[in-house]
């Protein structure tokens, strides 16, 4: 289990209170640029998590003006200059990556990505494999991959697409201009955008409120979710039917139709 206060070093701070999870990347200095050691904390956590019933939503920010820079490119020419030859970049992101944006897609827990500053990279990839997005409204989403003659990776080509539609993810990845988080929001890529300082207090009621919600049907939902992004009508619609099947047998169902037959608030436990 983690520790009940945040803990104050590394390159990962963990914070738990009420069935929620902060996932703070913090190495504010280098602007929460993605080195071993962050990745390495980032993936082991969210294994963890996965084991952990009592965590209801994760939440994933940066610590400092950034969210995340991406990959530390200063780490990569340090190793490049050690090893005395270029990194492989698909063993680093199949090794590394990966396990971090498929761990957080498996999640059967709502995960929020509070964007308090620039995302880019892979930073930026890694917000785009939350649920849902709250973005500051200094925040901006940049795909910085060309500018070092590199493609998007860590999913972006995936995600984006799907959240902002082919063109203007074609856009982003050639011109890699950013996108400011006000533009960002009308483009459907966050849910909302709000002011600097007001960024914790909201992701932190959003938050609250899916933590008190039917755990097993978030967790369905979300299955569901990922699962339409991929098949036709009629495969989803029998996927629907027999998640639906699993929801209505669970102890929350039924205490969701006791609690409206009482026109009292629910109390959901996870069963």
């Amino acid at each position: 289990m983690p520790p009940d206060d945040p803990e104050h070093d590394g390159p990962l701070l963990v914070d738990v209170a009420d069935g929620i999870e902060t996932l703070t990347l913090n190495r504010p200095d280098a602007l929460n640029a993605l080195d071993d050691a962050l990745k390495a904390a980032l993936a082991a956590e969210i294994r963890r998590i996965r084991r952990d019933r009592s965590v209801r939503v994760v939440v994933v920010t940066g610590a400092g003006r950034a969210f995340s820079a991406g990959q530390d490119l200063r780490e990569t020419a340090e190793r490049t200059a050690n090893e005395g030859r270029e990194p492989s970049f698909a063993t680093l992101l199949r090794d590394t990556y990966h396990p971090i944006i498929l761990g957080l897609r498996a999640l059967e827990q709502p995960v929020i990505a509070a964007v308090n500053g620039i995302a880019a990279g892979a930073g930026a990839s890694l917000a785009f494999a939350c649920d849902l997005r709250f973005a500051a409204d200094t925040a901006s989403f940049l795909l910085a991959f060309g500018r070092v003659g590199l493609i998007p990776d860590s999913g972006a080509t995936w995600f984006l697409p799907r959240l902002v539609g082919p063109a203007r993810a074609a856009e982003m990845a050639f011109t890699t201009d950013p996108l400011s988080a006000p533009d960002a929001e009308r483009f459907g890529l966050v849910n909302r955008v709000v002011a600097p300082d007001r960024l914790a207090a909201e992701t932190r009621t959003l938050a609250a409120r899916l933590a008190t919600a039917a755990p097993r049907a978030l967790a369905l939902t979300k299955r569901a979710l990922n699962r339409s992004l991929e098949v036709g009508l009629a495969e989803a619609l029998d996927y629907e039917a027999a998640l639906q099947g699993l929801a209505g047998r669970t102890a929350d169902h039924a205490e969701g139709v006791r609690a409206f037959v009482d026109k009292r608030p629910p109390r959901f436990s996870g069963e």
